[in-house]
């Protein structure tokens, strides 16, 4: 039996025990784990018992809730989280738009995708109720990215210069799909490296190798944007923020040039040629790739003036063979929105990560007022996190991406545990199941989000 299968099945079991007998959101992590190894599209998959790995972890992450319904409430209540009104209407338009869809028998598979990933949210924003796991949630997906950094290192790049066929189960094994997911872990990692003792800057050391050549190997353009996006914003934040501690410029100025190092190192003359053919030309096109992304970004227009309220789910595919004589797709988050449910749909899209940045500045804001420095550079890295993914969902179509989800998830748990906990007065380490919710009154509910204590 192979050392991968006997990790995967210890690690699952633990995770399952955990879950009741350490603290339920040992649930989450288990299904992180879940997600970014993928055992279904392992070669070892064959020596594990056959499975629905994913789903079982699903269901213990609900039965977690249910056992703990009362406690976990009172930490972490749903009625206070901003972004979720705006998630629940635009899952409710994907159910509206069921009705005009271009390719209904599509649009209703990834409608259902997107209420169980929602149902996942709010449980898992239950769950991991406190900074303590919030953090063991990144290390999990810090961890899960560097093991697949191990097994895009073992397969190497294919004839066309890239890596293909790997990665999480709604990437289909597309390179630039599973570069997006791994990107906004490079964030990540620089803050750890630089809050981190130096047993833990090692640790992440090594992650970040792998990572980075991950990155090299899949030859993503997309991907080198968003990571010299998100990480380039949280070293300025690091270089230029008012709130300074002793050596923080000086740490900022050699993670740079440790980062250029380990760049040049890892790159090759693949990777560059490639990054090369960034810029389009006038028709959009990049290095012979025929019609180019901004003509499929336009031909959107096109398709939407014939289509007031949009297309739905995989309707630019269907359509794409009319208007652009090949099936093709949007190649950006954001015309992805568009073509799926029109400029309304684009808005509350917009609106719901509004909201998210909204709850993320008041929380910022909070730690400012409480000298905490720390902890908002925590949610600065969050923040750059995100962007990162955005900047690389920009150019493939990842609006409803897993990470995305952990990403908003992310930001949602820290402005929980750093700033509405703290305002309510709870005490995150209570654990007695039997606690009645701590509700604030429901007038001081309504001004939590817009005004500061």
């Amino acid at each position: 039996m192979s050392k991968f299968v006997i990790f995967f099945i210890l690690v699952y079991i633990a995770g399952l025990l955990g879950t009741f007998l350490y603290h339920s959101a040992s649930a989450f992590m288990l299904y992180q784990m879940v997600y970014l190894i993928n055992p279904e599209n392992q070669w070892w998959y064959s020596q594990v018992p056959a499975l629905r790995y994913s789903f079982i972890t699903a269901v213990v992450m609900i039965l977690a809730l249910l056992f703990n319904y009362r406690r976990l409430t009172a930490q972490a209540p749903w009625t206070e989280l901003p972004v979720l009104k705006w998630w629940w209407l635009f899952l409710l338009l994907h159910f509206v738009t069921a009705l005009w869809a271009v390719d209904p028998l599509i649009h209703n598979m990834f409608s259902f995708e997107f209420f169980k990933s929602t149902i996942i949210f709010m449980v898992a924003y239950k769950l991991l109720h406190s900074e303590k796991h919030l953090d063991l949630s990144l290390w999990v997906y810090m961890l899960g990215c560097t093991y697949m950094g191990y097994i895009v290192r073992s397969f190497g790049r294919s004839s066309n210069g890239r890596v293909e066929g790997i990665g999480m189960i709604d990437t289909g094994g597309d390179a630039n799909l599973f570069a997006a997911v791994v990107v906004p872990s490079l964030v990540v990692m620089l803050y750890y490296a630089w809050q981190g003792t130096w047993k833990v800057r090692l640790v992440i050391a090594i992650c970040s190798a792998f990572v980075v050549n991950t990155l090299v190997l899949v030859n993503s353009r997309g991907a080198f944007l968003g990571a010299t996006a998100g990480c380039g914003a949280f070293i300025c934040f690091m270089l230029f923020s008012r709130f300074q501690k002793s050596g923080q410029r000086a740490t900022a100025i050699f993670i740079i040039l440790a980062g250029l190092a380990g760049a040049y190192s890892l790159t090759d003359d693949t990777f560059w040629q490639r990054m090369q053919t960034l810029q389009a030309d006038e028709s959009g096109q990049r290095g012979g790739d025929g019609r180019g992304r901004i003509d499929y970004w336009f031909t959107t227009f096109d398709m939407l003036d014939d289509h007031k309220l949009g297309m739905g789910i995989g309707g630019f595919q269907a359509l794409s063979v009319v208007y652009l004589e090949q099936t093709k797709v949007p190649h950006s988050m954001w015309f992805q929105v568009l073509g799926e449910f029109s400029w309304h749909g684009l808005a509350l899209y917009l609106t719901m990560l509004a909201s998210v940045l909204r709850f993320s500045y008041l929380t910022k804001q909070y730690l400012i007022k409480n000298n905490e420095s720390e902890k908002y550079f925590k949610v600065v890295m969050l923040e750059c996190a995100l962007v990162s993914f955005l900047v690389t969902g920009t150019f493939i179509d990842r609006a409803r991406a897993e990470i995305l989800y952990w990403l908003i998830l992310y930001l949602s748990v820290a402005g929980n545990v750093l700033y509405l906990q703290k305002l309510r007065g709870s005490k995150p380490e209570l654990s007695a199941s039997r606690d009645k919710p701590q509700q604030l009154p429901v007038g001081a509910r309504r001004r939590l989000i817009t005004k500061e204590d």
